[in-house]
């Protein structure tokens, strides 16, 4: 048995005893279109939040939808269940329902597209707005006449056809909240932006400075150089595009930017923190085009280790735009394209064996690529190749973070840290019971290293358990966040790191050039001191910014892999459990990536015994056991595009064991199905901008 379990489950039920006046936030609706919501102030760390739900608002107000916040008094309906009645409405507006317009005998409706919402929303006659069946539509609640059947919205915007290429994306964008449309100061702003002059800058236009970026990249904003020195090591140059000089403080493209926070990539396309005669023009080191920037040069030893660094101000000429899989072929095939790539390499390396000596937490999680065609339908979803071409570029960009870091800490300058904080000891207990199922010792206490957690990845390296192992290792992770006080950054095992590399697409990156353009000196368009104040609520903002497009991201990439696995409903695919809850099972296939849901409803007809410990689910009369990582075949049972779900039935008979569960369920009978949420997953993968 495991001792630690009950303490941790005691921990979370005092969390969960809530106060009889609370703010709740609504985050979505039963199948009667009822609000159900959770604490305001839940934290991840908490576990799982409160099911809250709110009873009907007054006959003559509109209905509650997700997003929306309110003071509500709350009474206890059963173990971790409340009811609420609200007391006041906070929102300054009221929240929007993002969904397809459809046609009704009963009445016209909007199927929304959150799929926390259950229940459909009427579109009484004339609240229409000119809708058209099967068009995705914005809509707003509205007074109700009576509290049963379905809540009222009106239409209040058309986004056009459902089955439009760009719908995919927009459902994501909308549901959001993310600004698109920049104000037209800021476009003027950015019209009136010429060519960057030499003036005092140092010119690097000798320099053979090359872009390294991925094939489908909208914007490049760094460049690298290399040459070995005289004692054994290399002068590495960073180069980054100049931003500051174009985006002045509080002028409108700041202001702009700073809601935005940072650019959001989809599939199909980039909503940019810039304007796209910024991001794609100006601020983009083109080839063979004069570009202004900030550089850092830096020296390192044999082993990797920096020995010195210094910031400049520059005029550059990139020699070259080349994509990761150009300069590897290259490389490969020993042509150096005429430019100085074997010293990129052999800096790489020296880079790589200093990580490796430093101790990293080295995650080995493929990124899914999906590709489509011109009409933007998906044509095929396959990992994303990881060259030693994508490494070279992240440890360059790494140690140019470092010395960002580290040189305003000299020059006792403001600095917005990218930091990252070890797991908490509740995640690492969870993280310790997972282990010892599959053997597997961690060192004991809660001072972990890194290099401990990568040890555990090393010994899986290869094994059938070593993409589950990396996925928990992951949901064991603190998320990555910006701070104006330093704590370090666990993962990269780095005392002091910030984010200097991407200032097209990251506020925070042109924080820190500013500071260290009012720093050194290097022009009147540096920090102001009114917003070297403001630093502790920016990284607060830009930190929920950066979470908010992780989600969105990831939102459309489901309803991307819903929209393609839609044609093939019946079919059977390997897969993998990647979850065990008492809700029932998730599963990712092993082909595309595409996770869902398996209701317990879809599950032999037992009494199920949920073991958080060892992550299974054991049938106490079949002794059928379901097990985190197992390989099983799914069959696709249904694929929703409108909300991105996925639902499938495990078809093959699973293995058999022993291992008996605390905590019973009995298989709920079809048109009660109790679905929950899928494993959590905290955004600290490989890819290059959210690092």
């Amino acid at each position: 048995m495991n001792r630690d379990a009950p303490r941790r489950d005691e921990a979370r039920r005092r969390r969960a005893r809530l106060p009889e006046t609370l703010v709740v936030q609504v985050t979505g609706t039963d199948r009667d279109g009822d609000a159900i919501g959770r604490p305001a102030d839940w934290k991840r760390e908490d576990g799982v939040p409160p099911l809250i739900m709110v009873q009907p608002e007054k006959a003559d107000a509109p209905a509650l939808a997700p997003g929306e916040r309110v003071l509500a008094h709350l009474r206890p309906a059963g173990p971790n269940r409340y009811h609420a009645r609200t007391i006041r409405r906070l929102s300054e507006t009221p929240a929007r329902v993002l969904g397809v317009f459809r046609h009704g005998r009963a009445g016209n409706r909007v199927i929304p597209t959150d799929r926390r919402s259950k229940a459909e929303w009427l579109v009484p006659a004339g609240q229409e707005a000119g809708a058209e069946a099967n068009e995705l539509v914005l809509a707003e609640p509205i007074a109700q006449r009576h509290h049963l059947g379905l809540k009222p919205v009106r239409v209040i915007e058309r986004l056009g056809p459902l089955g439009d290429a760009r719908s995919i994306s927009l459902i994501a964008i909308h549901t959001h909240d993310i600004p698109q449309v920049f104000p037209e100061d800021a476009l003027q702003e950015a019209k009136r932006a010429r060519a960057t002059r030499l003036g005092n800058r140092t010119d690097l236009r000798g320099v053979p400075l090359t872009t390294i970026d991925g094939a489908d990249a909208r914007d490049f904003d760094d460049a690298v150089f290399a040459e070995p020195d005289h004692h054994g090591g290399f002068r590495l140059i960073v180069a980054i595009a100049d931003v500051a000089h174009y985006v002045k403080p509080d002028s409108a493209l700041d202001r702009a930017a700073r809601q935005r926070g940072n650019s959001v990539y989809f599939p199909d396309r980039v909503v940019p923190m810039l304007p796209e005669a910024l991001s794609n023009g100006w601020c983009s080191l083109r080839p063979h085009e004069d570009r202004g920037c900030l550089f850092v040069e830096m020296r390192i030893d044999r082993h990797g280790r920096k020995t010195s660094h210094s910031f400049g101000r520059g005029l550059m000429r990139s020699a070259a735009r080349l994509t990761y899989e150009e300069v590897q072929a290259a490389h490969d095939a020993g042509n150096d394209l005429g430019l100085p790539l074997p010293a990129l390499y052999a800096a790489f390396r020296a880079l790589l064996a200093a990580r490796q000596a430093r101790g990293t937490l080295d995650l080995d999680l493929p990124e899914r690529q999906i590709v489509l065609d011109k009409q933007g339908r998906v044509v095929s979803v396959a990992p994303r190749q990881r060259l030693d071409s994508h490494r070279l570029i992240e440890e360059f960009m790494v140690l140019a973070n470092v010395a960002a870091a580290e040189e305003l800490e000299r020059l006792h300058r403001p600095c917005m840290y990218r930091v990252h904080a070890p797991p908490s000891d509740d995640k690492l207990d969870t993280l310790r019971d997972f282990l010892a199922t599959l053997g597997i010792s961690l060192k004991p206490g809660s001072q972990i290293h890194p290099r401990d957690l990568d040890d555990v990845l090393q010994k899986v390296a290869g094994s059938p358990e070593a993409m589950l192992v990396n996925e928990v290792m992951l949901r064991s992770q603190s998320q990555a966040a910006y701070s104006p006080d330093n704590i370090g950054h666990f993962g990269l095992a780095l005392p002091r790191y910030a984010h200097f590399t991407s200032p097209i697409r990251r506020y925070a990156d042109l924080l820190v050039h500013r500071s260290l353009i009012k720093g050194l000196r290097l022009g009147r368009d540096g920090l102001a001191d009114i917003q070297a104040a403001e630093f502790p609520a920016i990284a607060e903002a830009i930190t929920e910014t950066e979470r908010r497009a992780q989600v969105a991201e990831r939102d459309s990439t489901d309803r991307y892999l819903a929209a393609f696995m839609a044609t093939r409903v019946g079919a059977q695919f390997d897969a993998r459990i990647s979850g065990v809850t008492r809700h029932g099972l998730f599963v990712t296939l092993t082909e595309t990536g595409a996770s869902g849901m398996v209701p317990f409803a879809s599950l032999p007809d037992d009494y199920w015994e949920h073991d958080d410990r060892a992550q299974t689910l054991t049938g106490r009369r079949s002794r059928i056991v379901y097990r985190l990582g197992q390989a099983v075949e799914a069959r696709l049972s249904e694929a929703n595009p409108i909300t991105g779900g996925l639902q499938f039935h495990i078809v093959p008979e699973p293995r058999r064991t022993e291992p008996h569960g605390p905590k019973g369920h009995r298989r709920r009978p079809k048109g009660d199905r109790d679905k929950g949420e899928g494993p959590n997953r905290d955004g600290l993968g490989k890819r290059p901008r959210h690092r």
